[in-house]
């Protein structure tokens, strides 16, 4: 393809998002003509990179945000939502294999089994009826729950030992749940996409520019970064799934739907084990309850993962700040998203989550006996010279402009789109990855209205994703037939 060429889809960041757009946009109408921009010299280098997220199968089998409590009753439909939301994406990854475009499920994902572990009587309690709640949907069919010492010795040796026998604890154990290595499933992805006609990935290439034309075609402004040369393309549609680096680009966009969003920064990182007889000792996702202030994303736990073959042990993340919306950004980048039409709204989120500041600035202070007091929570014989800290990925939540409080904080993931669909941004954290193909299904609807109701679209789209179009928390019969086959193909435990 010439570079004086107008590609049909440009695609901003070459990560999961735009790594799954790519290829749904690809499948469904094989001779558009796309191009892949990341400023990065390698592909998933962000928020897409394995070191840099938690690598859970975001199913919502063990994660507590998912189900908060409040006012008594535990409200359990995000949980549903995203566990429908994680079968959609296994199902689409079931059908890339089987078809040969991503080979080597063991490459990207593995089954681990995904626990809640909690201690005290309040939590306890919680647990147990948030199991109660979830073991009756279907999606969640199998959650094993119990208080008893000996049975969470089994499932968790490490957490159990050197813990005071009368104190209270509980936990909950799905075997179905997953680690997944979204680092390598992009570059699976993407590496399958650079094989079609009509596709290029531009590496070291940063998008500093883009506006509007009278022909509702975008302009952008593109830089190579390596030879410092500049380049100008059309296109017809955009799609910004730069991680931390999307709002910028959405606020330079100009378009009114993006008009008063903000972003709130939050760093992580993680304390990685060292000692291999350790590491061998544990074989699970531990999440527990995040501490009062502290972002969704800073849920500590205790995670078992797989890492190009190898097996690792990690528990954090610890929260940090910094002013930079991506981990290889720029320390000005949140002083130069502040604009006139976003500040009130920043403003009034930071004075309604003063708790959440406080937090960040206690982690951000935390010495190396602070965070092993943390590890020790779950951990009671944790030793220092056993673990060492690591820098995990940069996030940012999104704000927003919200009538009762002028502007909100969101911990979700948003897709901002323009009226007539030409250009979409997706701004904000988790579950992120793990839900990718239902996010960017909703961005068909959104951006592709027209060619979404065809019938050749809409045939293959039930091809690649068999519920396509169903809802699985209501119809048992789908969901077993389409976790039965896609546990076979991604060769998982059922």
């Amino acid at each position: 393809m010439s570079p004086k060429s107008a590609p049909d889809i440009v695609l901003i960041g070459a990560g999961i998002m735009s790594a799954t757009l790519g290829v749904l946009l690809k499948e469904l109408q094989p001779e558009l003509t796309i191009e892949i921009f990341e400023r990065l010299d390698i592909i998933a280098g962000e928020s897409s990179d394995a070191w840099n997220n938690a690598g859970t199968g975001h199913s919502a089998f063990c994660e507590l945000n998912y189900t908060p409590e409040k006012n008594g009753n535990i409200e359990i439909g995000k949980a549903i939502k995203i566990a429908e939301s994680f079968e959609v994406s296994k199902e689409f990854w079931s059908f890339l294999v089987q078809e040969g475009c991503v080979k080597s499920p063991e490459t990207f994902i593995q089954s681990v089994p995904h626990m809640s572990f909690v201690w005290g009587e309040n939590n306890v309690q919680y647990l147990k009826k948030r199991q109660q709640l979830l073991e009756a949907n279907n999606l969640f069919k199998g959650m094993e729950y119990s208080e008893d010492p000996a049975v969470l010795k089994q499932w968790i040796p490490l957490v159990m030992e050197g813990r005071d026998a009368s104190e209270k604890v509980a936990a909950t154990r799905m075997e179905a749940g997953t680690d997944i290595n979204f680092g390598a499933l992009t570059r699976a992805l993407i590496g399958h996409l650079q094989k079609q006609e009509g596709v290029q990935v531009h590496l070291k290439h940063e998008v500093r520019d883009l506006d509007r034309e009278e022909d509702g075609r975008w302009y952008l402004k593109v830089k190579n970064l390596e030879t410092g040369k500049k380049r100008k393309l059309h296109t017809r549609f955009v799609f910004i799934g730069a991680g931390g680096g999307s709002l910028p680009l959405l606020v330079k966009s100009d378009i009114p739907e993006g008009k008063g969003f903000g972003g709130f920064p939050v760093s992580g990182q993680w304390l990685v084990c060292k000692n291999p007889a350790i590491v061998e000792k544990h074989a699970a996702k531990v999440y527990g309850k995040a501490s009062v202030g502290a972002p969704p994303m800073s849920v500590p736990h205790l995670d078992t993962r797989v890492i190009d073959g190898k097996k690792a042990l990690l528990f954090g993340p610890y929260a940090g700040f910094s002013t930079k919306f991506l981990k290889n950004g720029s320390w000005l980048d949140l002083p130069k998203s502040i604009k006139f039409n976003n500040i009130r709204p920043m403003l009034a989120a930071g004075l309604d989550n003063l708790p959440l500041t406080k937090y960040l600035i206690d982690q951000v202070r935390q010495s190396p006996e602070e965070r092993l007091e943390a590890l020790q929570a779950f951990l009671p014989e944790a030793k220092m010279e056993d673990w060492e800290l690591e820098v995990a990925g940069q996030r940012v939540q999104v704000i927003k402009k919200d009538p009762e409080h002028v502007g909100i904080l969101e911990f979700g993931t948003e897709v901002v789109s323009a009226a007539d669909g030409s250009i979409a941004a997706l701004l904000g954290a988790s579950p992120g990855a793990s839900t990718a193909v239902s996010i960017m299904l909703e961005l068909l609807e959104r951006c592709f209205p027209k060619m979404l109701a065809t019938p050749a679209w809409q045939n293959k789209l039930r091809q690649m994703i068999p519920s396509y179009g169903q809802k699985l928390a209501e119809n048992p019969t789908l969901l077993e037939q389409v976790r039965t086959w896609s546990n076979a193909v991604l060769q998982l435990k059922k």
